[in-house]
């Protein structure tokens, strides 16, 4: 039995580890411990790592023996959705049609990770593709929500979100296309963000719809959110879209010494110095018609807070927003229609051996390979890219996106942030939306207009809604506003004082 529950913050981990009241390795074990005690509920991991994490962890404790500098994240466990490339370890992208591809590279955000010191413990389940808003679409398994078995975790990060609601995990990195980091951290009770687009590198990231990919962390708590993302964010001149990050100093060998602007104040200040002046919108749009009672009341309980604790909160309109899932389910399919074309049986993954010829080859490996949902959105955006539709749809896709963009531009012009739900309902019932493609598809009403517009965006618990299940609450910045985004999550995280602990982490395997 080991000497540390999990549910520790990243703070408590690394000051427990620098004062060698437990090593790196006694860490990872109590992890793997939670992880063999109750992944069989949760479904969370594609591919546990226990040896390779081991090792890392043995590395670790052996550095800080000869007096090493470690990272800010050492021994800290983290787990990674199973669509961002990690060397040596199955990549699956919850597909059939990689079969047991393994990587010949690492992510520039697994390389980040690494040099921070991070301890990586597995691959989490996802949506194929990343294309779902529950984790029912694994060639798989089904991950469960931690707070309710009966119910979905949300996706398509719904893995990584549900290992760090169980305790699995401290944080883990996920990718959002069009809320598939915020929706999921909504449903299990956690800390999701996307960041601003090209704040993070997605080099070894498999693409969904590039232009609207990010990868992002999700964490028990605001301060291990941001610390995640300092961590992971960076220029990477292998990402023809990564930004020179005001952030942090480039220089991977610099790790221990980095300060963080969106981490460094964090703790000292209270959430009246982090909110007082601040002028936030309401998005009307989003907190009417549509949305669960209990959420939009949750919803309208934090801006009254907010208002209290100094802040001006006001309604706002963000006319054209109505059209985002529209917009987003033409963009994102005719992305993904293209970047999906690779997935072939030549050059890697499940391959039909038996077919008569290479026409014959290419249809069977996909039709085997992929599955309905990931079929569904490459025929529409194959359908949204062909001649003659192509001005219709995509061309006027693209024109609306610019309207979206051009509304939250005229918002930021007079308000620092906006606040919406981040669903618009609690968590759901396994198979409730499965049979119905457009209600599942609704569940991202509030989180598309973000990515559509490259915004950085987090969600943090506000209470429990429906079925005491989770109510997720959304904050929205301009481009490159992450450290005004994470201040003021971290206020309102303060102020609110929840502790939503689903029961694996309330009756932890193991206990100091």
């Amino acid at each position: 039995m080991s000497k540390i529950a999990p549910g520790k913050s990243i703070a408590e981990l690394t000051t427990l580890l620098q004062s060698k009241q437990v090593s790196a390795s006694e860490i990872t074990q109590a992890y793997f411990e939670q992880i063999n005690q109750f992944e069989k509920d949760i479904n969370a991991f594609i591919t546990p790592m226990a040896d390779q994490a081991m090792a890392q962890a043995r590395q670790i404790d052996a550095d800080i023996a000869a007096g090493k500098t470690t990272g800010p994240l050492a021994g800290v466990p983290v787990a990674v959705k199973d669509n961002i490339c990690v060397q040596g370890v199955k990549t699956s992208c919850g597909s059939k049609i990689l079969g047991d591809f393994s990587s010949q590279y690492e992510a520039t955000a697994i390389q980040n990770l690494r040099a921070a010191g991070a301890v990586i413990v597995g691959k989490t389940n996802l949506d194929e593709f990343a294309m779902g808003s529950s984790t029912e679409h694994s060639a798989f398994k089904r991950t469960k929500n931690p707070f309710d078995l009966d119910c979905v975790p949300g996706g398509s990060s719904g893995g990584s979100a549900a290992a760090v609601a169980a305790g699995f995990a401290v944080t883990a990195l996920g990718s959002d296309t069009g809320g598939s980091i915020r929706q999921p951290a909504a449903f299990c009770g956690v800390v999701g963000m996307k960041p601003t687009y090209g704040m993070v590198s997605r080099f070894g990231l498999v693409a969904f719809a590039s232009s609207l990919d990010q990868i992002g962390p999700f964490a028990r708590n605001v301060e291990d959110c941001a610390m995640t993302l300092a961590a992971v964010s960076g220029h990477d001149p292998k990402d023809s879209t990564s930004l020179p990050n005001p952030y942090r100093d480039n220089n991977p060998k610099n790790y221990p010494q980095l300060t963080f602007d969106f981490v460094r104040n964090l703790v000292k200040e209270s959430p009246e110095e982090h909110l007082k002046g601040l002028r936030i919108g309401v998005i009307k749009e989003l907190v009417g018609e549509g949305i669960e009672p209990d959420v939009r009341d949750s919803i309208l309980e934090a801006a009254k807070l907010l208002t209290r604790l100094g802040a001006t909160v006001d309604e706002i309109s963000l006319p054209h927003s109505k059209y985002a899932l529209p917009v987003y389910y033409i963009l994102a399919t005719a992305e993904a229609s293209a970047n999906l074309s690779r997935f072939d049986g030549v050059r890697y993954g499940l391959r039909d051996k038996e077919a008569a010829d290479i026409l014959s080859m290419y249809q069977n490996t996909r039709h085997e390979g992929f599955g309905s949902e990931v079929k569904r959105r490459i025929m529409l955006g194959t359908y949204a890219l062909s001649s003659g539709y192509y001005d219709a749809y995509y061309k006027k896709a693209q024109q609306v996106r610019r309207l979206i963009t051009q509304d939250f531009t005229g918002v930021f012009a007079n308000y620092d942030l906006v606040l919406s739900p981040t669903a618009p309902s609690c968590a759901f019932k396994i198979g409730e939306k499965t049979d119905d493609p457009l209600q599942m598809y609704l569940g991202d009403i509030a989180t598309i207009p973000a990515n559509l517009a490259g915004l950085p965006g987090i969600s943090l618990p506000s209470g429990l809604g429906t079925a005491k299940m989770p109510v997720g609450l959304q904050l929205l910045g301009s481009p490159v506003s992450d450290s005004l985004v994470v201040k003021a999550a971290y206020a309102l995280e303060k102020a609110l004082n929840l502790d939503l602990r689903p029961p694996y982490l309330k009756e932890p395997a193991c206990k100091n």
